[in-house]
Parts: C-alpha cells; sequence; structure tokens
C-alpha cells in the first residue's frame, strides 16, 4: 500500500497548472489497466509505484521530467518500499524517457518493464474521441510553442512510434490496441501536416 500522504502529494503534483493531458485522470485510467492485468505482473508493487510517479514531475519545457520522476520516487518509496523495489521502480519510470526496453532484466522484470511501458501508451489505442482529445491537450501543455515549432516536433514524435515495428510489446496490448493506435497515429499525423 502506498501512504496516504504520499498519494495527497501526488495528487497535489497531478494538479499543476502547466498539465492538461498528464493529470490524475491519466493516473487513474492506467491505474484501470493495470488491474485487468495485475496477475500479468510477477512484481505488481513496485510497478504501481511506478505508474503513480511515472510523471510525478512535469515541465513541457524540460528534457529531464523522467529523470526527476525517477530521483522523486526514489527519494519517497524509501523505508516503504525494499531497495531492489525502489530501484525497479525508478528503471521503469526512466525507461519512459525512450519507451524502450532497456537490457540486461531478467526474463521476469523485462516482462514486467514491458507491460508497464504499454500501459503508459494505452491512450495511443483509445478510441478517436478519446484520442483527439488526448492531442488537443498535449498541444495545450505545450502553448508555449509557436505552431510550425509544434507540428515539427509533434510529426517527429508520433512518426516515431508509428515507424516501429510494433507499438505495443506484448501480446495482450498489441492485440487490444494496436490497429486502433496505429489509426490514430496516420490521422493525428495527417492533421499536424496540413497544418490545422
Amino acid at each position: 500500500m502506498i501512504p496516504a500522504p504520499l498519494l495527497e502529494g501526488l495528487r497535489t503534483r497531478y494538479a499543476e497548472p502547466q498539465r492538461h493531458y498528464h493529470t490524475w485522470l491519466h493516473i487513474e485510467a492506467t491505474l484501470k489497466h493495470f488491474r485487468r492485468w495485475e496477475d500479468e505482473f510477477h512484481r505488481p508493487e513496485p510497478v504501481l509505484w511506478a505508474l503513480y510517479w511515472h510523471d510525478a514531475i512535469y515541465d513541457p519545457a524540460a528534457r529531464d521530467n523522467e529523470e526527476q520522476s525517477a530521483q522523486l520516487l526514489e527519494r519517497e518509496a524509501s523505508g516503504h518500499l525494499t531497495p531492489e523495489n525502489t530501484a525497479f521502480a525508478a528503471k521503469m519510470i526512466r525507461a519512459t524517457a525512450e519507451h524502450v526496453v532497456p537490457p540486461g532484466l531478467n526474463a521476469q522484470d523485462t516482462a514486467d518493464l514491458a507491460l508497464f511501458l504499454d500501459l503508459d501508451l494505452f491512450i495511443l489505442g483509445a478510441p478517436k474521441s478519446v484520442y483527439d482529445r488526448y492531442e488537443a491537450d498535449i498541444r495545450a501543455e505545450y502553448a508555449f510553442m509557436p505552431d510550425d515549432a509544434f507540428r515539427t516536433a509533434r510529426t517527429a514524435i508520433l512518426q516515431g512510434f508509428l515507424s516501429r515495428e510494433r507499438l505495443y510489446f506484448t501480446q495482450q496490448a498489441h492485440r487490444e490496441w494496436e490497429e486502433t493506435a496505429r489509426a490514430n497515429l496516420e490521422r493525428a499525423i495527417a492533421v499536424l501536416e496540413q497544418g490545422e
């Protein structure tokens, strides 16, 4: 269990004014998928902590949000998680920077981290209206960027995902979200290229 004072601190962070998508609603939505597939995880406890903390630090203009969030978890998990579980939770958060499973893990931790990353990208495979709201919320988070610069940067990010052989690492996420996610990405890229 995560202590209530820590959760309250997180709620405050996720309510910061610069957030439009990366809010507590994102955490709650990801939690729903975690609960669905909780039995798939070998070490669900550090996965849950990583899920709560993975966007705890979020400054759209910064490049080290994942690292800062991982370090916050390392501080706040002290005395609540074992050192091994804390280290794994922090590793999962750091992996969200590139959304790539890092090498050097045993098979069980590799599987857990892969499913954790898939959960974080559930939004790509959401129904059209939900996905389009996500894109609007991301634009709001980057309101400080001029339109042309945003379109160029956002297109590159979405193309990067679309160019992957698989968007989702695990069979269950691939089966459930892959097709819809690719359609969403293609549509979003087309909108960006049209300058809308």
